[in-house]
């Protein structure tokens, strides 16, 4: 038989139990610091990424030079000391989370020593120009944070390891994005599945903190600019299902190249990364910087600019330059320099709900731009909820929250048909590669034949 709550009971049993509010007081203390260290990775990459606009705005041609040097020392200096910093970083605090990897190696993969490195050779992506976005890494940075806590916590505290990773990961996801709300829905949907009722509270409340904390700073808004969507009609469902299916089948194939490339599959090129991985990551970045030049500098950095610019009516990513941004982020990717894919997805979703705007000559454009933007993003990542939470903070309104929330189903959903879940598989094979490299090898995220660095 269940009995009413008494409030005074409970209250003094909450104020009885003063460790709890200590233990709770150095969670969010940590959340905050988080959301600190998100913020720094941000400004830092922003004042990165500047350095390499002027110096393609004053002497474009020396990316040629530039670009290849910065990625592969970036390649090197990782797979030197850092490579559990590798890459994006969300498959790495999904691999710290699995429950095959024993618990002495999850410094391999989350640790304050690899947040710092991971925000020292992001921040150098920036400043190369290669495609890459900082919301993965902000992932692993604050969940690298986070997790450092536990340390002062008490022995029978109910806030484990698992619980302060997650909340990292969400919180990363939160400052990056100024969304709490999307942190919340990325760590059930992405990182854990669930959220026990136990530590709930303090979870949700570290994740709101952290996101707080980069709205204080950079103020309510995304870097992406504010969607101004017009209502929808009748005529916008033909074009909005195209940019629908486009997208999910282009993020299905994205996700597939992905996974092909970055778990070693046998192939002459990947054996090739495999014997020399810092000339592979040379040759990659002069591609780069030479679809850079070719698109007029379009698809160097996140993209962010291109989807303001096509937001206001000018085309920025025609569909060549889509599919450059497409490959160029690929090859950022497969190299194995530290950054994420969450920001060029987004551009590459806007480049495509810009181009099929184009063609439908309806006035769809900011509306078919964010049903693209969270299309892709949701394939790629097969995270629709997640996806269609960013998109919907960039919203001017609610006129478009059911539009959007179908085309991140249905476009997760043809992705499905094409490729396996990215995150996961790439979570899977790191946490393989540990269990067969070892944690003294201190090489996890790379297949146990490519764990020699490259001399010379």
């Amino acid at each position: 038989m269940h009995h009413e709550p008494n409030f005074f009971e409970n209250l003094r049993a909450e104020m009885s139990g003063w460790r709890v509010w200590v233990d709770r007081s150095i969670v969010l203390g940590y959340a905050v610091a988080a959301g600190l260290f998100v913020v720094g990775f941000t400004m830092a990459s922003d004042w990165a990424f500047g350095l390499f606009h002027r110096l393609y705005e004053t002497h474009a041609w020396t990316v040629l030079l530039w670009t290849p040097s910065v990625t592969a020392g970036i390649v090197w200096a990782a797979r030197r000391w850092f490579p559990g910093a590798a890459g994006s970083g969300i498959p790495q605090i999904k691999a710290a989370l699995h429950p095959a990897l024993p618990p002495e190696q999850r410094g391999l993969f989350a640790s304050l020593r690899l947040a710092l490195a991971k925000i020292a050779l992001g921040v150098a992506g920036f400043m190369a120009g290669m495609s890459i976005g900082r919301e993965g890494p902000s992932v692993q940075v604050a969940a690298g944070v986070m997790q450092h806590a536990r340390r002062w916590l008490s022995p029978n505290s109910t806030i484990n390891i698992h619980a302060l990773l997650v909340a990292g990961g969400a919180a990363g996801i939160a400052a990056a994005f100024n969304a709490p709300l999307a942190g919340v829905v990325f760590a059930i949907e992405e990182l854990s599945g669930r959220i026990e009722a136990r530590t709930s509270g303090v979870i949700i409340t570290g994740i709101v903190l952290a996101g707080l904390v980069a709205v204080s700073t950079f103020g309510n808004l995304s870097y992406f600019g504010v969607i101004r969507a017009p209502q929808l009609g009748w005529n916008a469902l033909g074009p909005g299902l195209l940019v629908t299916l486009i997208s999910g089948a282009a993020g299905g194939l994205f996700a597939r190249l992905l996974i092909a490339s970055l778990t070693g599959a046998p192939q002459r090129m990947n054996r090739w990364r495999a014997r020399w991985p810092v000339r592979f990551a040379a040759a990659a970045g002069v591609i780069v910087a030479l679809i850079g030049l070719v698109t007029g500098g379009v698809t160097f950095g996140a993209g962010s600019e291109a989807v303001k610019h096509m937001l206001a009516g000018h085309d920025e990513l025609t569909p060549l330059y889509t599919l450059l941004k497409f490959v160029a982020t690929w090859l950022t990717a497969w190299c194995g320099v530290p950054g994420g894919i969450f920001a060029p997805s987004l551009s590459i979703g806007a480049g495509i709900g810009d181009g099929i705007a184009s063609l439908s000559g309806a006035g769809l454009g900011p509306a078919l731009i964010a049903m693209g933007m969270a299309g892709f993003l949701a394939a790629v990542t097969q995270a629709p909820l997640t996806a269609f939470i960013i998109v919907m903070e960039m919203v001017d309104g609610h006129s478009m929250v059911l539009s959007l929330m179908a085309c991140a189903l249905l476009a997760s959903l043809v992705s499905r048909m094409i490729s396996r879940p990215l995150y996961d598989t790439l979570a899977e094979h790191m946490v393989n590669s540990a269990n067969v490299v070892g944690p003294a090898d201190h090489r996890p995220v790379l297949p146990p034949k490519e764990s020699t660095p490259e001399k010379g």
